[in-house]
């Protein structure tokens, strides 16, 4: 047998053997410094069975605030009180997902538009009206929002946006506080690249939520139609996608890290199952 044939013989069985451990590795859910498949379950009440996006105040998990789709109310919980209190910010809509940021709570619509309203006000049942900010975003469907609480700049990820071709990108943007919300930069996500590392984004990629971990760096963006956890390095570009099995993950569609790095995927209910928030523990080496 030939040398040059013996060497490519053994270069297609590093890859044989390379393809098998990452597949293994996806199959049984383990990212990186965290296990997937063994979250600890929160149930939500009755309430919150339509659970969206979570948010923490600085990153304290002693409290999770929460929204749902079809009202515009604030949930404000413990982890061992199953009676979640809210403030009523806005009427009936379709709000997907949160952030605060210093003293301002600001929660995102699926058309695009924003609210925004003093933190302090979670401690009441009622509030003033919460302040409006539309047709900062081109037209579109959004469910993913994000504070940075260093850089006080704010992301917006498009779900499907008409100026993005969800099989080769999405498209996000950078707002900042200041003197109101208004649009300063904008982002996206080379789908091309995310295809490359999954199969189940083969129809285009359809984001959730997004939140930055604390301990990294990296981007963690969630898609709950493709049933997928993507995460990118700083500068948006992909480095892995892990599959979300549907045993733990029935709907997900919001996502946080507390101050120490645990991260929380919270799933909508159906006619059988509870919303429910997951905490998947760091895995501290």
């Amino acid at each position: 047998m030939p040398n040059q044939f013996r060497f490519l013989l053994f270069l297609t069985f590093l890859s044989v053997i390379s393809f098998g451990c990452n597949s293994i590795s996806k199959e049984n859910n383990l990212l990186k410094e965290y296990d997937l498949g063994n979250p600890e379950v929160f149930a939500m009440p009755e309430s919150l069975k339509e659970i969206s996006g979570i948010a923490f105040d600085k990153g304290r998990s002693d409290s999770v605030y929460a929204i749902q789709d079809e009202e515009g109310k604030l949930f404000r919980l413990g982890w061992q009180n199953q009676k979640a209190q809210h403030v009523k910010f806005g009427g009936k809509g379709d709000f997907e997902d949160l952030a605060i940021l210093k003293d301002q709570v600001i929660i995102l619509k699926s058309n695009g538009d924003l609210y925004s309203f003093p933190f302090a006000d979670v401690r009441f049942e009622t509030m003033d009206k919460a302040q409006e900010w539309k047709n900062i975003l081109p037209k579109g469907e959004y469910e993913g929002l994000y504070a940075d609480p260093v850089s006080e700049e704010i992301f917006v990820l498009c779900k499907s946006c008409s100026q993005d071709n969800a099989e080769k990108r999405v498209s996000g943007y950078i707002l900042k506080m200041a003197g109101g919300i208004k649009k300063t930069g904008n982002f996206e996500l080379d789908v091309e690249k995310i295809k490359a590392l999954t199969g189940k984004v083969k129809k285009g990629f359809k984001p959730s939520a997004l939140a930055k971990n604390p301990v990294t760096g990296d981007w963690f963006i969630l898609s709950g139609f493709n049933k997928v956890l993507v995460v990118t390095d700083k500068n948006w570009k992909p480095k892995e996608v892990y599959p979300l099995s549907s045993n733990n993950f029935n709907q997900p569609e919001g996502i946080a890290f507390d101050k120490s790095g645990n991260l929380y995927i919270s799933n909508e209910g159906d006619e059988t199952l509870d919303g429910n928030i997951l905490k998947i523990k760091r895995l501290v080496k």
